[in-house]
């Protein structure tokens, strides 16, 4: 697959590029279709390329060691993802599956050193993203520790609002099939709790669902659900 420059240039990543340093990169990497369900890498498989999300959404699995599934982060378009060396790591800790139809940039793992010394703009995003997907994941575990499950809930479904959510009539969309097992497997409970949870928000107008959709129709309750008000009934 061709990789169109003037896609990637749109990208805050490499915005700070100039052409040729970008062609040069991209003369390394390798684009990919992958289909909505397909794993574009699995836990414990050895690490052997890193990866930037173009177009899509990607979620991210781990399996604990009692056999539970979880889900520990999303992938969203301008992403880097699976650069196991950045974390001195020889294979990916999670297993990497696509949400929905996307589209990828791979390159090789062996390249990595070179592509952040010859790209210290790109060094530093990197480093940006590892403290945030650390700063997301202390925020779950003490979500997981202190909080309620309808208001976990609430927060997932507030950070999907605000990273992927499209306005669609009077409310917002999220722009990728969700399930309430995916919800469940983001904040640590069951499949039976997350769907009770939703179809009380949309008995109160919260939220509207369907079959792998969810649509915010009331951001500023689910906001104070998460925030640990209550909403009125």
């Amino acid at each position: 697959m061709r990789i169109d420059r003037t896609v990637v240039k749109q990208l805050p990543l490499f915005a700070k590029m100039n052409d040729a340093d970008l062609d040069r990169l991209l003369d390394s990497a390798t684009a990919k279709r992958v289909p909505q369900g397909e794993a574009v890498f699995e836990q414990g498989q050895n690490a052997i390329s890193f990866f930037l999300l173009l177009h899509g959404r990607l979620k991210v699995l781990q399996v604990t060691e009692d056999g539970q599934q979880i889900i520990v982060r999303m992938v969203h378009p301008g992403d880097l993802f699976g650069f196991a060396k950045a974390l001195q790591r020889m294979d990916y800790p999670g297993t990497a599956m696509a949400a929905a139809e996307s589209v990828i940039l791979c390159w090789p793992t062996d390249l990595w050193p070179q592509f952040v010394e010859s790209n210290p703009s790109l060094a530093i995003t990197t480093m940006q993203t590892i403290g945030q997907r650390l700063e997301e994941a202390h925020t779950r575990i003490r979500e997981m520790s202190t909080q309620e499950v309808e208001r976990r809930v609430a927060h997932v479904v507030a950070r999907l609002t605000t990273t992927a959510g499209k306005k669609e009539g009077s409310g917002i969309r999220i722009d990728f099939p969700i399930t309430r097992q995916d919800i469940a497997e983001m904040t640590g409970t069951t499949l039976h709790t997350v769907s009770r949870i939703l179809s009380a928000w949309e008995s109160k107008g919260l939220v509207e669902g369907g079959r792998q959709k969810l649509l915010v129709r009331d951001l500023n309750g689910i906001m104070l659900l998460a925030n640990g008000g209550k909403e009125r009934d």
